[in-house]
């Protein structure tokens, strides 16, 4: 893997971070992801004139994941609002890798070499670790998370395969979010209508960043995967609780241990190593 692939990834995770750290902070969970996607939406939206539409065959997948990004979405709102960011986080993205690499090599037929493989599994055991530090009265949400997780590892699987049949792989991105922020948009119309106006006009700064974050975030991403195998992708992009732990800590104010960082350090010797496959 380059170094440039190495540092967008790194990049796309400290976006992630951040947008998922606004809905976290927003007062709404649910109605603030709805700006968060619907802004992104719009970004995409904005930029279709100008690639090409995707190839017949990639769109099965991206409907595909459209649904289950829609999932998601509402998914997050609801672990917000019942636990930690510093502890549901880490539990998201760390589960999906495993489920992801286990998956991709039978599925995708990718071949990882051994030190790809030892980065993915030093990784998950930092944020295992991490998980495992916390209290019981803490791990509200835990379940919820790990349903999370399938949900991830679920579109980053139908991604890399779908954004390789798309002969455009900007263009597949830019329609993800398009639809999956539409349809979002749509149903938060049909449980919240009362609701948004006034939260929309008192947050839409909040919105506008987090949807540059979730875009450059995921759009980055899938574009290593044009590049480097899902699972390294995704593992690596995982690096992104590294930036969610400061943000949980020094802005949200959420409680955090010694073991915890020390389980971030592990995340980050796995990180380099997969640096080096």
């Amino acid at each position: 893997m380059s170094t440039a692939i190495f540092g967008l990834i790194l990049i796309a995770a400290a976006f992630h971070a951040t947008w998922n750290a606004i809905v976290k902070a927003g007062s709404n969970k649910f109605l603030t992801t709805v700006l968060v996607t619907a802004s992104a939406a719009v970004l995409a939206a904005l930029l279709l004139p100008f690639f090409p539409i995707p190839h017949r065959a990639s769109w099965p997948y991206i409907l595909a994941s459209t649904g289950i990004q829609i999932l998601y979405f509402g998914m997050v709102a609801k672990i917000y609002r019942v636990a930690d960011m510093g502890l549901s986080y880490p539990l998201m993205r760390g589960t999906a890798p495993l489920i992801v690499a286990v998956l991709g090599t039978f599925l995708l037929h990718e071949t990882l070499e051994l030190n790809a493989w030892l980065g993915i599994i030093t990784i998950s055991i930092g944020i295992l670790s991490m998980i495992f530090a916390t209290s019981q009265t803490g791990r509200k949400g835990i379940g919820l998370a790990l349903l999370n997780a399938v949900l991830i590892a679920g579109y980053t699987l139908v991604d890399g395969h779908g954004i390789r049949l798309s002969g455009s792989p900007i263009s597949y991105i830019l329609w993800s979010f398009v639809l999956s922020g539409l349809i979002f948009f749509m149903f938060a119309l049909k449980m919240q209508y009362h609701q948004m106006s006034d939260y929309f006009r008192h947050n839409w700064h909040f919105g506008l960043i987090g949807g540059i974050g979730s875009f450059f975030s995921y759009g980055l991403a899938l574009w290593a995967m044009t590049l480097a195998p899902v699972a390294i992708v995704a593992a690596l992009r995982e690096t992104s609780i590294l930036f969610a732990t400061l943000i949980s800590i020094f802005i949200l104010k959420e409680q955090v241990n010694v073991i915890r960082i020390v389980s971030s350090c592990i995340i980050l010797i796995g990180a380099l190593i997969l640096r080096a496959a």
